[in-house]
């Protein structure tokens, strides 16, 4: 099958786009788009770095509740945006565990952390830990870890059935992952505001009661993801069973927060039940 509700993104005003769906046995119920192309991903890299931290803590190379980062913060910190750590500068504005501060550079300090515990550069440690056992063969990482990904709607759908149905790491991780960490904190969501609470798992954003979101009104508040300043998004809704994958090479702005909510409403409303 292939789900109509993909064409929509033939409306958004950006040069390119390209969108996928996929269960979680793998199943892509349908592309749009130029799934094979290759989108600088911005902050939909953090969750496959997230994923990376989490096999070297399957590992043994680091332990989540050890120290990483500023003083008195932990390897869970970082990964849900609560070590106290500025936006996009190496300094710090919180005590770790106050507030969600959203953190591009807690990402890289996590990014070292993990070179130094396992000898091997972040990005090679990601490709071989995450990107290769996937087959996700055109996505790299250029960079930063907090958003300097490079892939295609393809290779997120085979990651996003990935996390659905993990056999890179123990389902108990994910599930780990995908629950709020530090309930109760508020903060700020980048392009939405303050929230209160700012619900954030270990590398992956949870809708929950948030509004205004990025996700659709018929998200179920167990779906979690990540947006990027690039114009991308995955989600993942456990309730429905399945994940969207949308990427563009126009910069996230108002045209985003009007036309991702529709776009996952009608993916939601097609899936058979």
């Amino acid at each position: 099958m292939s789900l109509t509700s993909l064409a929509l993104i033939e409306n958004w005003p950006v040069p390119t786009a390209a969108a996928g769906v996929v269960r979680a046995d793998g199943t892509v119920l349908g592309t749009h788009g130029p799934a094979g192309r290759r989108f600088a991903l911005a902050s939909v890299t953090k969750p496959l770095a997230a994923y990376a931290v989490l096999v070297a803590y399957e590992e043994g190379a680091l332990e989540l509740d050890e120290p990483a980062g500023p003083a008195g913060s932990t390897v869970r910190h970082l990964l849900a945006h609560t070590s106290g750590l500025a936006f996009d500068e190496h300094r710090v504005t919180a005590p770790p565990g106050e507030r969600r501060l959203y953190s591009n550079a807690g990402f890289e300090q996590l990014g070292d952390h993990v070179a130094k515990a396992t000898d091997i550069p972040f990005a090679e440690y990601l490709r071989q830990a995450v990107l290769e056992p996937l087959g996700m063969t055109e996505t790299s990482l250029e960079g930063s870890p907090a958003k300097d990904g490079v892939s295609t709607v393809e290779d997120l759908l085979r990651f996003a059935a990935e996390v659905q149905a993990p056999r890179l790491l123990d389902p108990r991780t994910v599930a780990d992952a995908m629950t709020v960490q530090y309930p109760g904190t508020k903060g700020v969501l980048p392009g939405y505001g303050h929230q209160n609470p700012n619900d954030w798992g270990l590398g992956f954003e949870i809708r929950d009661g948030k509004a205004p979101h990025w996700t659709g009104a018929s998200s179920s508040p167990r779906t979690f993801g990540h947006f990027g300043q690039s114009g991308t998004f995955l989600w993942i809704d456990p309730a429905a069973g399945a994940a969207c994958v949308a990427l563009t090479d126009r910069a996230f702005g108002p045209w985003a927060a009007e036309v991702w909510p529709a776009l996952s409403d009608a993916v939601l409303a097609e899936l058979p039940r």
